[in-house]
């Protein structure tokens, strides 16, 4: 095998490592992709023979592509409006495995994601590079142009931030199901008193139109989710079918090809805690389900 073909055949060995990577960095399946490139770009043009850690060397180049994207997104979304969140990973297969879906909803799940937005970009990286990837921290400080004590305290910081601040979701699959398929009735219904037992009283509905019409801030508490759900998901509810959104119980709306929306659910305790719709169309363009 030549050098070119070598290069190839361990590049997508890492492949799917770097794209979990800089999906978690990232929140955007487009971006994350983008950034995984941008990585193949740059061993294209290097030695890699010479690399004694080729993983760890992607992983590396990975981590500051995303660092640089993020900062450009950052200073790009102060006219952003209502709630930014992430593109989704959407499943509708019923038979998907339950432990895989456990732990992909502990990394990726929507709530969490959004917890992860509102980090600063070396925080993030420090965070997820150490603490979800067990990257030591002398390679995080050299991503991040820090000593190694500076990139444990920013993983530190960053823990404290997500500790506590995105809801535990409850870790049986097929209990998250029936909560939402009872909220999924209610909600076409209108049925005031079924959406109330199902609602946790601190329940957050977060709304991502993109720039769109429809962009508003979040709805915090239960009898504002549920005027939200009465007045404006009625239309939608008859539409809804139960799906899988980055490993959690979720509903997209509409046609698996075509979907017009897609709903994320955290639920906590037995109760939903948040509720995260996806309408913003430049996430939904590009969306891949697993039917």
């Amino acid at each position: 095998m030549d050098a070119i073909g070598w290069q190839a055949e361990q590049f997508e060995h890492h492949r799917p490592h770097l794209r979990a990577v800089a999906y978690r960095m990232l929140g955007s399946l487009s971006e994350a992709d983008d950034a995984v490139q941008e990585a193949w770009l740059r061993l294209s043009r290097s030695d890699a023979e010479a690399v004694a850690n080729l993983g760890g060397w992607l992983t590396t180049v990975v981590g500051r592509v995303c660092l640089d994207m993020l900062r450009t997104r950052r200073s790009k979304r102060e006219d952003y409006v209502g709630t930014w969140l992430p593109e989704p990973i959407v499943s509708v297969d019923g038979d998907a495995d339950p432990e895989h879906q456990a732990v992909m909803a502990e990394s990726v799940g929507l709530a969490l994601l959004v917890v992860l937005e509102a980090l600063t970009p070396p925080e993030r990286l420090a965070f997820v590079l150490h603490d979800m990837f067990g990257v030591p921290f002398d390679e995080v400080a050299a991503i991040v142009g820090r000593t190694p004590a500076a990139a444990r305290q920013l993983a530190s910081r960053a823990r404290r931030r997500v500790r506590g601040a995105a809801p535990v979701a409850d870790p049986d699959l097929d209990k998250q199901r029936e909560v939402v398929a009872a909220f999924l009735a209610a909600a076409r219904a209108g049925d005031f008193d079924a959406l109330l037992a199902v609602l946790d009283p601190d329940v957050v509905f977060r709304v991502d139109a993109g720039r769109g019409p429809l962009a508003r801030p979040p709805a915090v508490g239960v009898d504002a989710v549920i005027e939200q759900v009465r007045t404006r998901g009625a239309r939608f509810a008859p539409l809804g079918r139960p799906a899988i959104v980055n490993g959690a119980a979720g509903i997209i709306v509409g046609p698996a090809g075509r979907p017009r929306a897609v709903v994320g659910f955290t639920v906590s305790g037995g109760r939903i805690a948040t509720i995260d719709l996806i309408l913003d169309p430049d996430k939904l363009r590009g969306l891949t389900i697993d039917d």
